[in-house]
């Protein structure tokens, strides 16, 4: 008998750890290849090796994208058209080098949250709680999954298109048709008229767009898995309200169970939202100003009757779009969750409860009362609300710039 129940906690152990590595499988892939995922005390001397390794090599492939393409803004084009054009790209580039820092910046907070939700699966006993957090789980694998898909597809193919678009370039006498890069070059650097430069630099910069991207895909995933992990947690502290009177176990126990569980995820909240309330700022701030300016481009597109460009801004518009919806949505539903124990806890019947019992009760509600909330650099708290403000602010901005030129 001792021996079939040692085999029904092994078998069990291994489920929960695949559970566990399943929800944060899609975090590991998207954050490993650009050395953002966190060190763990199993990490080897070559392993951590390499990822500094990788984050110098990511770093340096941003700024060398980033510095010629200023110097070329500010120093060579004179045209404001073209300066709208290239400066989106940029901004892009710079946003995914501070996302960048803000991760490498919090990674022991990263780390802590990757451990804390290890141990609530492997804490977690019962069939009806499990099936709760893994239904959270693939959502919050789901949306990290259409993230990668979004934001890859839509700067990709806005590169793409803009590279196969030939770019003139009259030099003396003589008219030359060049590749048009993402992110133009300061000439004084680098002459990129000519083969093997044009090629090359390129290339670089498709190598950094791969990194700008997967930095965004990676920090937007994360924020979906953890605010997901943070809803089946909430989903299994309702599913202990609803069974609080109950006579197979005291009240009282169960209630400390619930009160501890409660407290342990708005702890885990806490960090989660330290980590993500700088990147959110960078996100609000360049996407409402890039939107603007993709607005913008797109109209000028459209009055010239360019269908293959306007297409790729239009793609890149939806993706954006999706990014800051994310982070809002997370931001919503997490106040709300935090709202709904309170809600739960005063429609259990604490009426049945002894009265130092129920009393508990009331500290539960009272704690669910006061907001809980993330927020864009401490300043904006995200909603629903705050994304449409956010698509009011961008489109102002657009009428703005169209009515100065």
């Amino acid at each position: 008998m001792t021996l079939v129940n040692e085999s029904d906690k092994s078998v069990s152990a291994l489920y929960r750890g695949i559970e566990h590595d399943y929800s944060l499988q899609l975090n590991r892939w998207f954050l490993k290849p650009i050395g953002a995922w966190p060190d763990t005390s199993g990490t080897t001397i070559k392993e951590k090796i390499l990822s500094r390794f990788i984050q110098m090599i990511c770093y340096a492939l941003i700024v060398v994208t980033i510095v010629p393409c200023i110097l070329f803004l500010y120093f060579e084009e004179g045209n404001f058209d073209l300066k709208m054009d290239s400066f989106g790209p940029m901004t892009h580039w710079i946003m995914s080098g501070m996302y960048y820092t803000s991760l490498l910046c919090h990674s022991k907070d990263i780390r802590y949250c990757i451990e804390h939700i290890e141990r609530d699966w492997c804490a977690v006993s019962r069939n009806v709680d499990r099936e709760e957090m893994f239904r959270y789980a693939k959502f919050g694998r789901s949306v990290a999954g259409f993230c990668a898909v979004f934001m890859h597809c839509g700067v990709f193919s806005y590169s793409a298109v803009n590279s196969l678009t030939p770019m003139i370039v009259a030099i003396g006498n003589e008219t030359i048709a060049a590749r048009r890069l993402p992110c133009p070059v300061y000439s004084k650097l680098l002459d990129t008229s000519h083969d093997p430069a044009n090629g090359i630099v390129l290339l670089i910069q498709f190598m950094s767009g791969f990194i700008a991207n997967s930095i965004t895909v990676g920090a937007c995933s994360l924020a979906a898995v953890f605010a997901m992990h943070v809803c089946g947690q909430f989903a299994v502290l309702y599913t202990w309200l609803n069974e609080l009177i109950d006579e197979k176990q005291t009240a009282e126990s169960k209630l400390a169970n619930i009160v501890e569980h409660h407290l342990r995820v708005l702890n885990f909240i806490s960090r989660f939202e330290k980590i993500m309330n700088q990147i959110c700022m960078v996100e609000l701030v360049g996407s409402t100003m890039n939107l603007c300016l993709l607005g913008y481009n797109s109209i000028k597109e459209w009055n010239a009757r360019n269908t293959k460009t306007l297409v790729t801004y239009v793609i890149v518009i939806i993706s954006l779009s999706f990014n800051i919806f994310i982070f809002c949505y997370i931001g919503e539903i997490i106040t709300e969750q935090c709202k709904k124990v309170g809600e739960m806890a005063y429609l259990t019947k604490w009426y049945r409860l002894p009265h130092k019992t129920a009393l508990g009760i009331v500290l539960i509600i009272s704690r669910s009362s006061v907001v809980t909330k993330i927020t864009a650099g401490k300043l904006i708290q995200l909603s629903i609300k705050t994304f449409g403000d956010i698509i009011k602010t961008s489109a102002a901005y657009l009428n703005i710039l169209r009515a100065i030129m």
